[in-house]
């Protein structure tokens, strides 16, 4: 077995990808996100089911070139994405999942946290991309809080993972009429969430 250095591996797994897309179509603009998400989960299923609206891609560049702030329903995709690109673009990462005022109204009014965490993020006066990898009942409080016209995202990145209301929250986003990044299916989660932000990042700092 051949030993890699740290700093290759990355560049190798990468080359190995673009090899195994040889051939396949994928819009130019949609590639390194699609790689991204590929090299983070080994799954090739997503070249059929991570759908993009039209200029999405284009659409989050923009936004964060101008300083939005992106907000996530985990801890974990919160780690994951590059904050310090973010902050040198004048933007922010938020996850308000363990905030103690969530958590509070949550079991006052019998609702799930991510939903809450979503009404909170609404308040906030900036330019917003929502990440969503776990929680379907975020997209869906986030369609209402749009058809309220509290909040209009410059791009969702819907990719909860699981069984429950998970397709049917993803199908709501693709209708919602907001620039979208959405896995179809099962499939998701925040590391993909992450990965699709620092995709768009990385495409930035070239």
């Amino acid at each position: 077995m051949e030993y890699v250095k740290p700093m290759e591996i990355e560049k190798r797994s990468m080359e190995i990808i673009a090899k195994e897309l040889d051939g396949i179509d994928i819009p130019a603009e949609n590639r390194d996100i699609l790689m991204r998400v590929i090299h983070t989960t080994a799954d090739f299923d997503y070249v059929q089911n991570l759908k993009f609206s039209e200029g999405a891609a284009a659409a989050g560049i923009e936004a964060l070139k101008s300083g939005a702030h992106i907000v996530t329903d985990t801890n974990m995709a919160f780690a994951g994405i590059n904050k310090r690109l973010v902050r040198g673009l004048g933007g922010d990462v938020h996850c308000f999942m363990a905030d103690a005022d969530v958590a509070g109204q949550a079991r006052a009014r019998g609702v799930t946290r991510a939903a809450v965490s979503v009404e909170k993020a609404c308040t906030l006066k900036y330019d917003l991309i929502f990440a969503v990898g776990n929680a379907p009942t975020a997209l869906m409080r986030l369609d209402e809080m749009i058809k309220k016209r509290r909040v209009r995202p410059k791009l969702i990145i819907g990719v909860p993972v699981g069984f429950v209301n998970v397709v049917e929250a993803k199908e709501i986003i693709m209708r919602s009429g907001v620039p979208y990044i959405v896995s179809q299916g099962r499939k998701g989660g925040s590391n993909v969430a992450a990965a699709i932000c620092n995709a768009l990042l990385y495409k930035i700092k070239r």
